[in-house]
């Protein structure tokens, strides 16, 4: 099991949501619904990228080949002094597996113990890139910010078969 650290710097992370959506960009509760690789129902987590391009992949990647409609982003702040997590390509066997067992187990029990604010871990989709899980239930979950939500432009030739539905 990792030791959690002290972030050193500001990070800054990225999300994208449905603006018009049920609930807030910035929120759990798509997690709760619907669980997801590191994650069940009883642990939420808000999902974020470390970098832009990660955030719109993964959500394309969900989408099941649709062009997802209202599609908005936000930047978060992750300040220096908080603790955090990182989950290497190598060093959690199993991490990448369909079923989510592996990574399913270790991120309940990661949100459980509430051992850091945020886990850093691989995407599937972009292995070399960063996911960055927040536990909105950590005691220093107050001390992250975001901006206010802005529209996400999708390149048509993302889905050269499908209606654009751009923002």
């Amino acid at each position: 099991m990792l030791k959690a650290q002290i972030l050193d710097r500001v990070l800054q992370a990225y999300r994208i949501g449905d603006a018009n959506g049920e609930y807030p960009i910035f929120d759990p509760a798509g997690s709760k619904l619907y669980p997801g690789r590191w994650n069940s129902s009883s642990s939420p987590m808000i999902y974020t990228s470390e970098h832009y391009s990660t955030a719109m992949l993964e959500k394309l990647i969900h989408g099941s080949g649709k062009m997802p409609r209202n599609q908005h982003y936000i930047v978060i702040t992750i300040p220096n002094g908080i603790t955090y997590e990182t989950v290497s390509l190598h060093g959690l066997r199993g991490w990448d597996d369909p079923s989510g067992l592996v990574s399913r187990h270790y991120g309940e029990t990661w949100y459980r113990e509430s051992r850091s604010l945020i886990l850093m871990v691989p995407s599937v989709v972009a292995r070399i890139e960063m996911n960055i899980l927040i536990n909105p239930d950590h005691p220093d979950f107050f001390r992250i910010t975001h901006g206010l939500h802005q529209p996400v432009w999708w390149d048509e030739r993302l889905y050269p078969e499908t209606d654009t539905g751009l923002a």
